[in-house]
């Protein structure tokens, strides 16, 4: 299934910034960074894609899991700045996605 643009740019996004794949502690506040941007809909794509490309095994409760945990439990403002760097340095435009620079 091909993805929209937008969806397309955040996975590449996120390949840059995180190249080796995104590392655990990252989930949630990478998770928390999208859901500010996105709707549920392409959150879940967004995370599928990665899903299907994580070096660790992560499934789709593990996926489930973390959103809960974003929605009950906010992650530390220093982990939302260590992803925001990250996604910075894969050009990720930090004020709005849908308008790349």
């Amino acid at each position: 299934m091909a993805l929209p643009p937008l969806l397309t740019s955040i996975l590449g996004w996120l390949r840059a910034g995180y190249p080796n794949g995104v590392p655990e502690q990252d989930y949630i506040p990478l998770i928390a960074l999208l859901r500010r941007r996105l709707s549920d809909d392409e959150v879940r794509t967004v995370t599928d894609a990665l899903m299907n490309q994580a070096s660790s095994h992560i499934d789709r409760i593990d996926i489930g899991v973390l959103i809960t945990k974003v929605t009950d439990e906010m992650p530390l403002e220093s982990d939302v700045e260590r992803v925001r760097a990250h996604l910075a340095a894969g050009g990720w435009p930090l004020d709005d996605p849908t308008n790349p620079t």
